[in-house]
């Protein structure tokens, strides 16, 4: 939810937001007019709650003859503050709906458009080069005995697959690599919930253009998580933090669950895009005011993951349309993969300012002990799908792969990944 005091004093800044992202500017003007309605409301409500309580003390004083009269006069009243009571709740209720209809208030500097025009701010590491036709990363995954698609698809349907010996191994020496690189910078460890409540879906903006991903179960209410950003975000819902001395960072690792509605015939080879993968998400609460540099900060860690892992990437400026409701700037980090001649997101940064935050009630004290919404911010350190470039950057004529040299140590040493015979 955006500042419903920036949508009053400065509606045009909330409208050019709306217009980078391409979505309509008189969302602004109805949750504008909405605003004032509410304010209206309440005031009227609270004008005539005090006309009865003043009212309350003239009835107790009256005298035995007076007061029938009174009494008939403080029952209509009272009957007048509840419906106003009703009107300023519905009128709450109103614009409540018409302010979750906006976006995150995009940052100075996010490309305007859609999904094809980021702006590209950097690209690192040299793209492998083979003297042999590279095999792609499921023909890879079935020599080395790793990934098992057939049995998942026959388990559980299309785009579920098993990980399998090295494949697993592999994945948790990912995980665990960036477990390990997220406690020494600060950040606590938590293996977060995967089904929440609607209440926290709703505030971290998943359910708006994106409620088609999400798995429903409607007879317990709950809703599968699509990242551990959301129970990451619902951690401290309702809470005062103490974040003068710098961010409240955690790590939540979990298994996640996409629909990939939308995504017929896309992707459907491998485990590019699957409906269940792991991943581990850094996760920030912190003083809007930092927020922006926190941003560069988890960015910088995801970088020296990917140069660490001998991977060819690039670092992308999301453009506003496609940034999610909650985001107001989202770098995502691409690598290159061989077989696809392409590069393929593996990971990405959003700062949601302080937009979760407000629908969440998360709040800090500042100077003077006013509270205000703190920022969040989150950004993946591993998942399933960075599998994929490993596999196919690494690989060797024979169908072996090397295994990165950082990764050694969480497999027992093992440098080479050899085909199952």
């Amino acid at each position: 939810m955006i500042d419903p005091v920036l949508l009053r004093e400065n509606p045009d800044l909330v409208k050019r937001s709306q217009e980078l992202r391409g979505e309509p500017t008189s969302h602004v003007d109805d949750a504008v007019a909405a605003d004032a309605e509410r304010r209206a409301a309440i005031s009227a409500f609270e004008n005539l709650r005090a006309e009865q309580n003043a009212f309350g003390k003239r009835v107790a004083q009256a005298s035995k003859d007076d007061k029938p009269a009174l009494v008939a006069q403080a029952q209509q009243l009272a009957a007048d503050v509840k419906a106003a009571n009703q009107r300023a709740t519905d009128a709450e209720a109103a614009l409540t709906a018409a302010v979750q209809k906006l976006g995150n208030v995009v940052i100075d500097g996010v490309p305007a458009g859609g999904e094809d025009d980021f702006v590209v701010l950097r690209e690192v590491g040299e793209k492998p080069v083979f003297d042999f036709e590279p095999r792609d990363h499921l023909a890879l995954g079935e020599l080395l005995d790793a990934i098992d698609m057939p049995r998942g698809a026959k388990v559980s349907g299309a785009r579920f697959s098993y990980l399998k010996g090295v494949g697993a191994r592999l994945q948790l020496a990912l995980m665990n690599m960036g477990l390990d690189r997220a406690i020494a910078a600060g950040f606590t460890p938590l293996i977060t919930p995967t089904l929440v409540r609607p209440e926290v879906m709703q505030g971290t903006g998943f359910l708006g253009a994106h409620a088609e991903e999400v798995y429903y179960l409607p007879d317990d209410e709950l809703y599968l998580v699509g990242t551990s950003e959301v129970a990451l975000a619902g951690y401290h819902q309702g809470e005062i933090l103490d974040v003068s001395n710098g961010p409240i960072r955690y790590a939540g690792w979990s298994t996640c669950y996409r629909r990939e509605a939308g995504s017929h015939g896309k992707d459907t080879r491998g485990i590019i895009r699957v409906h269940q993968f792991d991943k581990l998400e850094m996760f920030s609460y912190i003083d809007p005011a930092d927020a922006e540099a926190e941003h560069q900060r988890l960015l910088a860690w995801q970088e020296g993951m990917m140069r660490d892992l001998g991977l060819a990437y690039r670092v992308i400026d999301t453009a506003a349309g496609d940034l999610g409701s909650s985001a107001a700037r989202k770098f995502d980090i691409e690598a290159w993969v061989p077989t696809q001649g392409t590069y393929r997101e593996l990971t990405s940064t959003s700062n949601c300012t302080t937009f979760q935050a407000r629908r969440l009630d998360i709040r800090h004290r500042g100077d003077g002990g006013k509270t205000s919404p703190v920022a969040t911010l989150n950004g993946t350190l591993a998942t399933t799908r960075w599998l994929v470039a490993i596999l196919e950057t690494h690989q060797r004529a024979d169908g072996s792969v090397l295994v990165p040299e950082v990764l050694r140590g969480y497999l027992g040493g093992l440098e080479v990944l050899e085909p199952i015979a």
